[in-house]
């Protein structure tokens, strides 16, 4: 059991990361539309629809993620005790609060979008766009390394 919950809590950390990583690029090509009306809602549309999915897929991956870290309590057979109140997880908890934030904030960016209101200009979203990277790799390093 305990295997399956890791496959799908790393599925859906790989679906919602997709979602971080595509959403800034919609906003992007928003911003860079111009006098388009149809192409910009079709935009809106799909940034309206992938920030739904990244919800989804965010709050099925903390349903696992909570299960990997607290299941050995429900059912200590299923699951291996893992050791509370270790630093490497809390960093990375704290990593992960930082993209979801992130995420948050293009989906307010979206929205402003959507009613018509101006967006950074496209330069500062290419570099906007590149934040979720920074803060992934050391999610990534402290999962594999566990340093602390």
């Amino acid at each position: 059991m305990y295997a399956w919950t890791k496959t799908f809590h790393l599925l859906f950390v790989i679906a919602f990361m997709a979602s971080v990583f595509y959403l800034p690029r919609i906003l992007v090509n928003i911003a860079e539309v111009g006098d388009q009306p149809a192409v910009r809602e079709r935009l809106v549309l799909m940034g309206r629809r992938l920030y739904r999915f990244g919800h989804v897929m965010f709050g099925l991956m903390l349903v696992l993620g909570l299960l990997l870290w607290l299941g050995y309590r429900l059912v200590p057979a299923w699951w291996p005790p893992v050791a509370v109140g270790v630093g490497w997880t809390h960093a990375k908890l704290l990593l992960v609060a930082l993209i979801f934030g992130f995420y948050l904030h293009s989906g307010r960016l979206l929205k402003r979008a959507a009613v018509g209101a101006a967006l950074p200009a496209s330069g500062s979203l290419r570099l906007y766009n590149e934040i979720p990277l920074l803060l992934i790799i050391p999610v990534i390093w402290l999962v594999i390394g566990r340093p602390f």
